[in-house]
């Protein structure tokens, strides 16, 4: 079957290959046929090495598709089944989950360790235990959600990973109050996620912050009451909050630079709420004073803050009743042969997410 895979860390293209296996099917798993991928940010960061992820591996893990078997002891699950991919699956026995934070359950990270592909030449990883850059996958049965006939391909692509994330940042993590002040840095799929979040708790003012024109553009078509590049926070800051700071800022870029810049503008009181995922040597920095003195909240969140199950349910009841957009979001489609050109349109900034059609 076909793949796209990156033999070494730190390459920035991806081969696409027809000699790849998905293994490892068994008791417990289920082998899916892929029908849409998103392209997130952490699949880059995985490539570049920012994010830890053993090599050769195939990327991607927001994907949905079709259940085409089932090991044994698996049920609720049968062949056509429409299913998401949940990256992060709960095994609902450990401590995180036994007090509800299952976003925070290890048990997914176990698998990322374990090959689930193989070519001729040996094994291949798949990225945090997935790996949906590729016609079939195999994964165990947690991580295939059913998702309703109403609910495309695409849409449950983008639930599976980058909208949790932001919406659920703004809903479960920070719990944004009607009437706030928000400011959100970084506008990819995960932050445009964000505003739509912060814009659904009723915030009162949402500013987009980012240095690439066009996802400035499309944050305002998506809930953000202005738009400015970095060097025009200040300013905003000055303008919406009288020089106080916002009520929540959220940083979604993932650097220590930009979540410093992100406490800087939170007001006293508030609460700086950190999304993107960054690298372990890029240590985030605040003096003890200003921690105790400022009382400012800092809320990492990880995969929305939430139980992903209940939160892909409020996604797709909030797009049904179109209180979100999600097919907007989607500013670019293409075949698996194309995946590089779409690597280069992420890194860039052309583009919010990329559909990848299989």
């Amino acid at each position: 079957m076909r793949a796209a895979v990156l033999h070494e860390i730190g390459q920035e293209k991806l081969e696409v290959l027809d000699d790849v296996e998905a293994v490892g099917f068994g008791p417990g798993k289920v082998r899916l046929r892929i029908r849409a991928t998103g392209l997130c940010h952490s699949d880059v960061s995985a490539m570049s090495g920012v994010l830890p992820q053993p090599a050769p591996f195939i990327p991607g893990h927001e994907g949905a598709g079709e259940v085409v078997d089932v090991g044994d002891g698996v049920s609720g699950l049968s062949a056509g089944d429409r299913v998401l991919v949940c990256w992060l699956p709960a095994c609902g026995a450990c401590p995180s989950c036994g007090r509800g934070q299952t976003q925070l359950c290890l048990a997914g990270f176990m698998n990322a360790g374990t090959p689930n592909f193989r070519r001729p030449g040996g094994d291949v990883f798949g990225f945090a235990g997935t790996g949906t850059f590729t016609e079939e996958v195999v994964v165990g049965a947690g991580c295939a959600v059913p998702i309703p006939d109403d609910v495309p391909f695409e849409i449950a692509a983008l639930i599976g990973c980058g909208v949790t994330t932001g919406l659920g940042a703004a809903i479960n993590t920070a719990k944004v109050e009607a009437g706030s002040s928000v400011a959100v840095i970084g506008c990819g799929g995960v932050g445009i996620s964000t505003i739509q979040g912060a814009r659904v708790q009723g915030a009162a003012q949402i500013v987009a912050v980012d240095p690439v024109a066009s996802r400035r553009e499309a944050a305002l078509r998506f809930g953000a009451t202005e738009a400015v590049a970095p060097d025009g926070l200040a300013d905003a800051k000055q303008r919406i909050t009288g020089g106080e700071g916002f009520d929540y800022v959220f940083e979604v870029v993932g650097k220590s630079a930009t979540a410093r810049t992100a406490y800087e503008h939170t007001r006293r009181g508030g609460t700086l709420c950190v999304v993107g995922a960054g690298a372990m040597d890029d240590h985030f920095q605040v003096n003890m004073f200003e921690l105790f003195f400022d009382e400012k909240r800092i809320l990492p969140s990880m995969y929305g803050g939430g139980d992903v199950l209940r939160s892909y349910e409020r996604a797709i009841a909030l797009w049904r009743a179109g209180r979100i957009d999600l097919e907007s979001m989607i500013t670019h489609r293409v075949r698996l042969e194309g995946i590089n050109d779409a690597l280069d349109q992420m890194r860039t900034g052309e583009s919010l997410r990329t559909c990848i059609e299989l």
